[in-house]
């Protein structure tokens, strides 16, 4: 190619699956990934939440089985991430609601929001989780 037909204008490419590691996203764009992770979290694990709470609500003994089941711990932990989806979820979208009126659109506002977001869900998802693991 002739160097009378290159330009000065600068190369973008899109993001290989092996760059994902290097590739630095703001916190804005990291909490819009979590809100659709847990969107989607919540979004397949309905049908199966709702099938157990059919099921629990059938007969005491199918209650009293159930409650054994959750009181093992890794069902625990499922159903601690399921909260947190829920936590997070809730409030992103209540920021998206925000920025829906235009409230906080620039950089440092979506940044800040972003920041509260998470400095809201994950102390609500710690407090389930204290309850959930029964230390109060």
């Amino acid at each position: 190619m002739s160097d009378s037909l290159k330009t000065s204008k600068p190369e973008f490419r899109n993001i290989h699956i092996t760059d994902i590691a290097r590739y630095r996203l703001p916190l804005a764009g990291i909490l819009s990934i979590l809100h659709r992770a847990s969107g989607a979290l919540m979004f397949v694990l309905l049908p199966f939440i709702l099938l157990l709470l059919d099921k629990s609500l059938m007969s005491e003994i199918s209650f009293e089985y159930f409650k054994g089941v959750v009181s093992h711990w890794f069902v625990k932990l499922i159903i601690l991430a399921l909260c947190w989806a829920y936590m997070h979820h809730l409030c992103a979208g209540i920021r998206h609601l925000f920025m829906d009126i235009h409230f906080g659109l620039n950089k440092e506002q979506a940044k800040k929001s972003a920041a509260v977001v998470l400095a809201i869900s994950l102390p609500l998802t710690a407090l389930v989780a204290l309850k959930l693991f029964g230390v109060f």
